[in-house]
């Protein structure tokens, strides 16, 4: 049994020629290099968001300023979870390779918020019922 550790495809699958046409998106849903990573970071947040800042008014501005929003077009993160401030009660979901950014969506990955304030935003009272560590990096 080998011990290597599973390789990114390669991206010459075909003929040069078919390569286009047979493997349109090669490398799509794969997690792997520089490439998009965290595009959050540099990212518009709640606050600078109308929408987002009118309906999470009860919160702090240096709070919305911590909710960064996943920009229009950015890939999800395959396995990562998000919520979507868009929807009327925001629920966690695990991406999948083929999610991205769309207009009628403000994506937030759970991994850039602070435990309290992602509790908040999916309607936990209680932060130290699911306190998961998970706090910006």
């Amino acid at each position: 049994m080998s011990r290597e550790k599973p390789q990114a495809q390669t991206l010459r699958k075909h003929p040069e020629e078919y390569e286009k046409d047979l493997n349109p998106n090669a490398m799509k849903g794969q997690n792997i290099g520089v490439g998009e990573a965290m595009p959050e970071k540099n990212a518009r947040t709640a606050y600078d968001v109308k929408p987002a800042h009118r309906r999470f008014n009860d919160f702090t501005d240096a709070a919305l300023k911590d909710i960064p929003i996943l920009p229009e077009g950015s890939r999800l993160l395959q396995g990562a979870v998000y919520i979507d401030l868009n929807d009327e009660h925001p629920r966690e979901f695990t991406a999948t390779a083929d999610m991205e950014a769309g207009p009628d969506h403000l994506y937030v990955n759970k991994k850039t918020v602070h435990y309290e304030i992602w509790n908040r935003l999916i309607g936990i009272d209680n932060p130290e019922r699911t306190n998961t560590g998970n706090s910006p990096e």
